[in-house]
């Protein structure tokens, strides 16, 4: 936690890199999305911890720009040769905190790296989710997360047909390497992005 403690690198930052590397609107919202839903997990963490003050908002400021940047480099990087390997050594080469950087690696399954940290597995059980609840909501008459229920999500999981880009298996370990119900994870993340709406265009 030190490192992060240490960083002098903020929210501000990481919104100004993202959107530097990330020209396109629905890429920026998926990263705003999962920020949502992993600050909310880190703010679950930090109550457990009990932190308060600086700790906490060095826990919060660590789990919010690592959601932020966690696909910054996918749009010059998408192949799994390079996401998000290149972005990782742009985030080395500029500083950002290594235990940003490991959970980082650790989200993309085909990187081989573990997600030991309670940031790691956030980010992980909360990126395919989030996207996931985002095109639930964007086949809404209203397109609003307000509309959204947890039994409707499980039922579109089962439909192959829908966001097939969505790894379904990622969302359903991701909660169990969180060690969450899935669908108390679910129920979650809807109300993290639920908070955002505005912000996310749901």
């Amino acid at each position: 936690m030190s490192e992060a403690a240490n960083s002098p690198y903020e929210r501000q930052q990481a919104w100004q890199l993202l959107t530097e590397w990330t020209q396109s609107e629905s890429l920026r919202k998926h990263a705003l999305a999962v920020e949502a839903c992993v600050v909310a997990c880190g703010e679950a963490e930090a109550d457990r911890l009990a932190l308060t003050g600086g700790e906490r908002s060095a826990l919060l400021n660590l789990y919010s720009t690592t959601a932020l940047l966690h696909d910054f480099d996918y749009e010059r990087h998408p192949t799994a040769e390079e996401h998000p390997f290149a972005g990782v050594r742009e985030l080395e080469r500029l500083g950002w905190p290594e235990e940003m950087r490991t959970a980082i690696l650790g989200h993309a399954q085909y990187s081989g790296v573990p997600r030991i940290t309670h940031l790691a597995k956030a980010l992980f059980a909360c990126d395919e989710l989030a996207g996931f609840l985002t095109a639930c909501a964007l086949v809404k008459p209203s397109r609003s997360i307000a509309e959204v229920e947890v039994r409707s999500v499980r039922k579109k999981m089962k439909d192959k047909a829908f966001a097939r880009g969505v790894h379904r298996e990622d969302i359903i370990q991701g909660a169990d390497e969180l060690g969450v119900n899935l669908d108390d994870h679910i129920a979650f993340c809807i109300a993290a992005m639920k908070k955002r709406a505005g912000e996310l265009g749901l």
